[in-house]
Parts: C-alpha cells; structure tokens; sequence
C-alpha cells in the first residue's frame, strides 16, 4: 500500500510539473517607431495573433512595447520581425517597406515627409 501511495505521489509530482514548466512565459521591452493611438491598436492586434505571445502592451509615451511570451514558442527575433511585417522598427530592425508604405499618415515618423500629426 505505502508503495502504492509512493508511486501515485511521484506520478502527480511529475504531471504537475510539467504544467507548471510548460506557463513559463518571459517578458521582453521592444522599442518601436510607433506615433499615435492607431499605431498601439494595430501592433497590440497583430501580437495577438503571433503564436506564442501571451499578451502585449504599447506605451505611446516612451514607444516601448511590453511583449509577454512562451520562450518554447516564440522567440524575441520572431517578435520583432512581426512588429516589422505589421510596418514598426523593432529596436534596430527596420520595418518592411511595404507595410510601412500603407500606414496612415498619423502613423509614419516624424521626419518623413508623408507624416501628419494628429
């Protein structure tokens, strides 16, 4: 019976876990070139849908996204090349030049000459 027990103990001990090793989620800070409002609701949906981000936040007053992340499913290149492909610089990689090219005006930097502040 004590041997029963034993063997129930180390099988809940092992399935327990490896649950809790599988929510390990890490944080990264991303600076961006985002502008306005638009740009935090375009790049926070876009996180969304990148496959292993738990959760993102934009802060506009410093341009510092706070990505939230599983390390066994994404990896901090992956996220800045989806900032990139949404049309953000990413810390230092540029933004796709396409996407760039079809955001508002509100959203592209304050040196080009297409941008118009709010």
């Amino acid at each position: 019976m004590q041997k029963l027990i034993s063997i129930l103990f180390v099988a809940i001990l092992l399935a327990t876990s490896s649950v809790f090793a599988q929510k390990k989620t890490e944080v990264i800070k991303i600076k961006t070139s985002a502008q306005c409002e638009m740009c935090k609701t375009r790049i926070e949906t876009a996180m969304a849908y990148e496959k292993g981000i738990v959760s993102s936040d934009l802060s506009l007053v410093d341009k510092v996204l706070t990505v939230t992340y599983k390390p066994n499913k994404t990896t901090p290149d992956k996220i800045r090349k989806a900032l990139n492909a949404v049309g953000y610089d990413a810390d230092d990689t540029q933004a796709d030049p396409k996407a760039y090219a079809a955001l508002s005006p509100c959203c592209k930097k304050p040196d080009d000459p297409d941008h118009i502040s709010h």
